[in-house]
């Protein structure tokens, strides 16, 4: 198992910003990423149709081999990660937004989340604000079209800076200093948001801390791959293979 490969998905390409963290850390491990661009967003989906598409992926995944499993969205994590553990028998990581590291790090005691209408609304994201804002106050904001501007590569079009801008204008007007970035495909906006936003305003994303999760639970399991070698990513797309193949360079930061 330990030269098998990781497996990571997301409802589309948002979850490279989480394997190109794994990548950082990791990089003899083998990696499939799948894409679920065919039926993106999750957003608007109900918990059932999410679970489904989670578990039709994971069979996929683990039939090419995965020895531990990203859930590489809030979205699906929220809807599914706790029915994938339960039913199969592989190590799984999940996201959650990272409420934690910025009630720690505000200064005026006001909180932003940039998320999904769906990862807000779950019982875990409450969950995770009662157990961690103590006397911050947590502002939360849903961003419909952000995903989707993502997923055409526009990352700093004019369309884009516009749904930003309305979007981090009430977190900006109550005070937000942090703002907790909940889907894994709003880091690739975090130049523009920033730009919008102003330097004092920090922007925190969990793809690095979900990385040494993932790398945690391969060394205690034993299944760390001991190649001597940099690892190779296998790519697939439940939508536009040629468009992911378009944004992948983008994306990963290659050149």
């Amino acid at each position: 198992m330990n030269a098998a490969p990781l497996g990571v998905f997301d409802s589309g390409v948002g979850g490279i910003s989480v394997l190109r963290e794994i990548r950082r850390l990791l990089p003899r491990e083998d990696l499939v990423y799948y894409a679920d661009s065919g039926h993106c967003p999750y957003g608007g989906k109900t918990r059932e149709q999410i679970q489904a598409r989670a578990v039709a992926i994971t069979e996929f995944l683990m039939a090419r081999g995965a020895k531990l499993i990203v859930v590489a969205c809030n979205t699906a994590t929220i809807a599914a990660v706790e029915h994938l553990r339960a039913t199969y028998p592989i190590p799984f990581v999940g996201m959650e937004p990272a409420v934690k590291p910025a009630v720690a790090q505000t200064r005026s005691g006001v909180v932003g989340v940039l998320a999904t209408g769906a990862a807000l609304a779950g019982d875990k994201f409450h969950k995770l604000v009662a157990d961690h804002a103590r006397d911050v106050r947590i502002i939360t904001q849903p961003c419909p079209g952000l995903v989707e501007q993502v997923e055409a590569g526009l990352l700093d079009a004019p369309e884009t800076r516009a749904l930003v801008e309305r979007y981090t204008a009430p977190l900006l007007q109550q005070g937000a200093d942090v703002m907790v970035l909940g889907c894994t495909h709003y880091p690739f906006l975090r130049p523009l948001i920033q730009d919008v936003t102003g330097k004092g305003v920090s922007l925190i994303d969990t793809g690095a801390a979900v990385a040494r999760q993932a790398q945690r639970l391969l060394e205690r399991e034993g299944l760390a791959s001991d190649a001597e070698r940099v690892g190779c990513i296998e790519w697939h797309s439940s939508g536009d293979a040629a468009q992911l193949e378009r944004l992948r360079p983008l994306l990963m930061g290659e050149t």
